[in-house]
């Protein structure tokens, strides 16, 4: 050895370069200017974007053949056309859907799902019989315009406001049926799968953290009691009339198909004939969402994919606002949650990336329940404002909390990603899951504090 510490040639005359520095040494030599060789310049050649242009030209290629329209004789900018009109008509079969799922239920529980709101004799009941409730009635916005009516007809605060947190778990089952539909091919159901239930992960944490805070100090009741007068009757102004003009166009553009088919079955009974609207939804569902997943696959490709992404997943920020606006425009949580598991099953989007968008959705849901406590007025006005503007916060503080630490953030789509490897594994865990979170779990916890008490 030199006294550098370099090992020496045969000959003890030059100094070798270990293994390390000759990496270092053949990156530069790659990376350098054109070498002088003889008195001549040779011109090393990139290839790199030379292979970036074939990859891009192979990935569009592969969606062209994989496009669901590719049989229509269309080119260029008339394609693409077609192709979003098609996602926008999936889009529209997934509202009709998630319409028929929740009157099917309604038919089948006719009034007992209402009839549950009745157990709730402390805050702890109250929560599981927000899970459940809105695991049925498959509306978070159902489910918070029935508390916000029992808030103004004298139920407690402290036992009302558990329930809207229980809303927001259970109007998650959709998304996780959705993902049933991918169960074909392991790689997207895997994806698909994590990003359903990424949303529970997030929501179970928030609930961790919020409901004991609530029962402690009453702290998001007190500020929606606080806030509460100064916005309720203020149903004129222009922000929530535009809001509840789209939400009378989604219905005006989903009720006729939905009319349709629940007049075709309701001569089968409440029972069976909810059962099979339900079922209905659920094919409409997983129908809408294979199309839908297939038709992004040919659309995001290039540019399109890399506007979706500024979008979307640019960062948390952005992803929750574009959640937020998109789910108070629809005004359906499940829908907007839905329609991020085909992105992550064709794996062009992380779990990671459509996170925040989820999260923006949980607050996007509640301006459901602002306009119709806008639109209140005289005694109960106050009331339903204020059950609305807990759901509101509940949602704004735990998006701000679990966003904006590192540890929290991650928790999520860890979680989900492992429950989604177990499912990958045997389908079976998929039912025990939502069997048990969305209703096993929090029946029990119904049965025995009625039980003790």
């Amino acid at each position: 050895m030199s006294k550098k510490g370099l090992p020496r040639d045969p000959a003890g005359e030059h100094d070798l370069p270990d293994e390390a520095d000759v990496r270092v040494i053949d990156r530069n030599v790659k990376d350098s200017e054109p070498v002088d060789v003889d008195g001549k310049n040779t011109t090393t050649t990139d290839s790199s974007d030379t292979d970036s242009s074939d990859i891009d030209d192979d990935i569009e290629d592969k969606a062209e053949e994989n496009d669901p329209l590719g049989f229509l004789p269309f080119e260029g900018t008339a394609k693409q056309v077609a192709n979003w009109v098609a996602v926008f008509l999936g889009i529209w079969l997934l509202l009709n859907g998630v319409g028929m799922i929740g009157d099917g239920f309604k038919m089948v529980a006719g009034d007992q799902a209402k009839e549950l709101f009745s157990f709730a004799e402390n805050p702890f009941v109250g929560l599981a019989i927000g899970i459940v409730s809105t695991a049925i009635i498959q509306s978070s916005s159902t489910t918070t315009s029935i508390v916000v009516g029992m808030i103004a007809g004298g139920l407690p605060l402290n036992i009302a406001i558990p329930m809207l947190f229980g809303a927001n778990m259970g109007t998650s089952v959709t998304s996780t049926l959705v993902a049933l539909g991918l169960a074909g091919n392991k790689k997207q159901f895997k994806n698909g799968f994590s990003m359903a239930t990424v949303h529970d992960f997030f929501n179970l944490i928030a609930i961790g953290v919020f409901f004991p805070l609530e029962i402690l100090t009453g702290f998001l009741g007190k500020t929606a009691t606080a806030i509460a007068p100064s916005l309720a009757g203020g149903g004129d102004s222009i922000i929530s009339k535009g809001f509840e003009a789209f939400g009378d166009f989604i219905d005006m553009i989903t009720e006729p198909l939905v009319e349709l088919v629940s007049s075709l079955v309701e001569p089968l009974g409440d029972m069976w004939g909810g059962i099979i609207l339900a079922l209905i939804g659920v094919a409409l569902i997983l129908v809408s969402i294979q199309f839908i997943g297939k038709v992004l696959n040919a659309l995001l490709v290039g540019k399109a994919q890399d506007i979706l992404y500024a979008a979307l997943g640019k960062n948390a920020f952005i992803g929750a606002l574009s959640g937020a606006l998109i789910t108070a425009l629809v005004q359906s949580s499940s829908t907007t949650t839905a329609l991020t598991v085909p992105l992550a099953a064709s794996g062009k989007f992380e779990v990671r990336t459509l996170f925040p968008f989820v999260v923006g959705a949980n607050i996007g849901t509640t301006f459901t329940g602002l306009i119709a406590a806008f639109s209140a007025s005289g005694a109960e006005a106050e009331a339903a404002m204020s059950g609305a503007l807990v759901h509101m916060l509940f949602n704004l503080f735990s998006a701000i909390l679990i966003l904006s630490i590192p540890f929290l953030r991650n928790i999520p789509p860890r979680c989900s990603d492992w429950l989604a490897g177990l499912a990958e594994k045997n389908k079976l865990y998929v039912f025990i899951y939502i069997g048990g979170v969305f209703f096993a779990i929090p029946l029990l916890a119904v049965f025995i504090s009625n039980t003790l008490m």
